[in-house]
């Protein structure tokens, strides 16, 4: 049986299909067998208050849809037009890459996978920031 194996530290949080679940005192492995579950573990969540730059804010979008505290129908379509306009101002090839999985997940409805790729972004968006700061 395959599927996603997560290796937890003590106390450590993962959101699955809308529920938090915290770790015990010691290490541990879960295997989730169930397709298409949405998780999300809580060290990598995007709070609110960080969600202050347009790539970070089409992240929490994302967030949202997998934790439920988003309509579906709602989050799909500001992913989707958020990342049209990220096609604006990302033109690199590595960024298109991205932008275009990204787009492909969307559409699929495999919103962590559209989370991955947009989280990949981040650190160009930042060199972009930081670039026009100088």
């Amino acid at each position: 049986m395959s599927g996603l194996v997560l290796k937890l530290s003590p106390k450590e949080r993962v959101l699955i299909n809308g529920a938090v679940i915290e770790n015990g005192d010691r290490r541990s492995r879960l295997s989730i067998v169930t397709p298409n579950a949405n998780i999300l573990r809580l060290r990598d969540a995007i709070h609110p208050q960080d969600a202050n730059t347009p790539v970070r804010r089409l992240c929490y979008v994302a967030q949202l849809v997998l934790s439920g505290d988003a309509d579906p129908e709602d989050g799909h379509k500001q992913l989707q037009r958020g990342v049209e306009q990220m096609r604006q101002v990302f033109i690199d090839p590595e960024s298109r890459a991205y932008l275009d999985q990204a787009s492909e997940n969307i559409s699929d409805e495999k919103y962590y996978q559209a989370l991955k790729a947009l989280r990949a972004l981040l650190p160009i968006e930042d060199a972009l920031f930081k670039r026009a700061a100088e």
